[in-house]
C-alpha cells in the first residue's frame, strides 16, 4: 500500500502538485534502506535536496585582499584631482571670454554708407553739432579772459 503512495506522490511531484508535506514524505522515504527496486532511480534526486538543505554557505573573505589607501596614493589622487579641476576652470573661463569676445565685435557696427553723398551730409551733421558745442567753450573762455583783465586793475601788480 506504501508503495503504491509514493508512486502516486512522485508523479504528483514531477507535475508540480504536491505540497510541502508529501515532499518530506518523499524525502525521508527516499533517504531510508528500504527503497523499492524500481524507484532506485530517483533516490540520488530527493537524497540532494536533503543534503543540500544541510548545508551552510559561509564565505572566507580574507582581510588582506581589501586594498589599503596609504597617504602617497591619496596624494597623487588629490594632485590628479586639483589637475582636472583647474583644466575644467580655464575651459570655462576660455568659453566664456569666446562668447563674449564675439558678441562685442558683433555689435560694434558704426554704420556704413553706401551712398557717398548721404555720408557726407551726415558727416557734415555731425561736425556742426560738435562746431556748436565747441563755439559755446570759446565764450566760456571769453568770460575767464575779461575777469582776468578785472582782476588785474583792482589788483595791480
Amino acid at each position: 500500500m506504501e508503495l503504491n503512495k509514493i508512486e502516486l506522490l512522485i508523479e504528483k511531484y514531477f507535475q508540480g502538485e504536491t505540497n510541502i508535506v508529501e515532499e518530506n514524505e518523499l524525502r525521508t522515504y527516499f533517504s531510508s534502506l528500504n527503497v523499492a527496486q524500481h524507484l532506485e532511480q530517483y533516490k540520488p534526486f530527493f537524497g540532494y535536496f536533503s543534503l543540500a538543505a544541510d548545508q551552510k554557505f559561509a564565505p572566507e573573505i580574507p582581510l588582506q585582499s581589501i586594498p589599503k589607501f596609504r597617504e602617497k596614493d591619496k596624494k597623487r589622487n588629490l594632485a590628479w584631482l586639483s589637475i582636472a579641476a583647474s583644466v575644467v576652470v580655464l575651459i570655462g573661463i576660455g568659453t566664456y571670454i569666446y562668447y563674449n569676445y564675439e558678441d562685442a565685435n558683433g555689435k560694434q557696427d558704426l554704420g556704413t554708407y553706401d551712398d557717398p553723398e548721404v555720408a557726407f551730409r551726415q558727416t557734415q551733421k555731425a561736425l556742426a553739432l560738435l562746431s556748436n558745442h565747441v563755439n559755446v567753450g570759446i565764450e566760456s573762455v571769453h568770460y575767464v579772459k575779461e575777469y582776468q583783465k578785472s582782476k588785474e586793475l583792482i589788483f595791480k601788480q
